[in-house]
């Protein structure tokens, strides 16, 4: 008995030594970890300032502007992703010899020891459906499915080869925008605010607007913080009804009531701050006051019925509801007014044949439609305000479509379809100082594989890094006991299509 009882009190006299070491850790090393972290946040603000000349708490707001590594050629980004993976071979990588082998079996080499999300068996060989020209000076191959967006050919760079190791939806778009398959690492428009913070103290420096019915696969966590503070994480704003839920007052509460419980609040936050240092609660006391100014700023930016007709027609709007028209619009505004980063995610591009919905004929086609025109009028629109050459838009999915019709378990899908491809898809860049009317990269005559200029998903990110002014290798953030960067240890800046 007197072993038990001296290893129950051994026990006893260890956890008590851990909590004071853990609480003497947190609580009292005050120039330790939680002013460190800080230390990536230093900047100005009217409600978080030096108390005394010992500093018993520090100038801080996360969301101040701040100047990159250099001087970068963009100041915001607009990014377009067409979540479910649009057809390269019905756009932009223009294949006739894969026409001539239409209906044909697949070649055995172009199947063994490859992954496909659904194709099982030998399928059919599936040619473009429909027709391609060249378009503008510049030559590029456009197809009839975006008449629209040929007209302006000559201000957009095309990327003809870019590949990635996913080839199902979620890790895919994770890839994409956080730079990792897996959950847990802070988007691309994380990034972006937390090194360039927001020109625009009344409202968010990254904002998320969503069309097409649903999220992406990949869910939120694709403008995600993951180990970033939390007030760099992208403020999804709604099409159709208030642009952010409970942006109203409640019954009852007019705005200096609610700014009085707002400064109580963070008076409560400041008291935690200087006990624990933990740099979340600065960003808690960020997003309190943010939230308050958005109630006045959001409903007036998010507005587009008092757009001039002209802008309407030329975008294709639908004032009152939901549609990635609106949304475009929408980008325009917020960089406008100094928003840093908006992304706009268009779901159900995902062609695999299954329903006519989905069918690279049928659905597909009337998907193109739905942005021709819209998109077109965002880069015209850009550059009539002399905004295209500091914004920078970017436009593509999570992977490419197969050369071959998707069949599963043997049998050819009742629609035309295509299944997913990681070894070859097209994406493309214009404004922000990149170059305009080219291409960069080659794939094979079927459109299978790339042959020339391999870009990567980081590729793109350390790209879009550098228009805003940042070495994408210098961009990091301590966690976990070493530095993690968008693009990890890989990615580089395409040069080829910089201007």
């Amino acid at each position: 008995m007197s072993k038990v009882n001296n290893r129950i009190i051994q026990e006893a006299n260890e956890q008590t030594t851990q909590q004071i070491t853990r609480k003497y850790f947190f609580k009292e090393c005050f120039s330790g970890i939680g002013a460190m972290a800080l230390g990536s946040m230093i900047g100005g603000c009217d409600w978080l300032g030096s108390k005394d000349g010992m500093g018993s708490y520090i100038n801080s707001n996360p969301l101040m502007a701040q100047a990159p590594h250099f001087v970068g050629k963009a100041k915001s980004v607009i990014y377009l992703h067409m979540a479910g993976a649009p057809s390269q071979l019905e756009l932009f990588d223009f294949k006739p010899d894969l026409l001539k082998l239409d209906g044909q079996d697949c070649p055995q080499s172009l199947l063994e020891g490859k992954k496909f999300a659904f194709i099982r068996g030998v399928p059919k060989m599936l040619g473009p459906q429909v027709a391609f020209q060249q378009r503008g000076q510049s030559g590029a191959w456009i197809s009839d499915h975006l008449p629209h967006l040929s007209t302006v050919a000559d201000e957009i760079s095309f990327l003809k080869a870019v590949q990635t190791d996913q080839f199902n939806h979620g890790p895919a778009q994770l890839l994409m925008h956080t730079g990792s398959a897996r959950l847990g690492r802070p988007s691309i428009g994380s990034w972006v605010t937390y090194g360039l913070g927001s020109e625009n103290s009344n409202l968010p420096g990254f904002v998320v607007l969503t069309s097409g019915g649903n999220n992406p696969d990949a869910g939120k966590s694709v403008w995600g913080n993951g180990f970033l503070p939390s007030v760099y994480q992208g403020v999804q704003c709604r099409g159709q009804g208030d642009p952010v839920l409970f942006l109203k007052d409640p019954a009852g509460i007019d705005r200096d009531i609610r700014k009085a419980s707002i400064d109580a609040i963070n008076e409560a936050n400041k008291l935690s701050y200087e006990e624990f240092k933990d740099p979340e609660i600065i960003a808690r006391m960020a997003q309190y006051e943010m939230a308050f100014k958005m109630q006045i700023s959001v409903p007036d930016v998010m507005n587009i019925n008092d757009e001039p007709a002209y802008i309407h027609e030329m975008y294709g709007t639908q004032p009152g509801k939901a549609c990635f028209a609106n949304n475009v619009l929408l980008a325009r505004k917020l960089v406008e007014k100094g928003v840093r980063f908006v992304q706009l995610f268009d779901w159900g591009w995902d062609s695999h044949g299954t329903d006519d919905a989905n069918a690279i004929d049928i659905g597909f086609v009337n998907k193109c439609h739905s942005i021709d025109k819209p998109i077109t009028a965002l880069l015209l629109d850009l550059k009539q305000r002399g905004l295209l050459d500091e914004t920078l838009v970017v436009w593509g999915g999570e992977f490419g479509r197969t050369p071959m019709q998707e069949n599963r378990d043997g049998k050819t899908m009742p629609f035309k379809g295509r299944d997913h491809h990681t070894e070859a898809f097209t994406t493309w860049m214009a404004g922000g100082g990149i170059k305009q009317g080219t291409s960069f990269g080659e794939t094979d005559e079927i459109g299978y594989s790339a042959i020339s200029g391999k870009v990567t998903a980081h590729d793109m990110q350390a790209t879009i890094l550098n228009q805003l002014g940042f070495d994408h290798e210098k961009l990091t953030y301590n966690f976990q006991g070493r530095p993690f960067r968008l693009t990890d240890v890989n990615g580089r800046v395409i040069h080829e299509i910089v201007a």
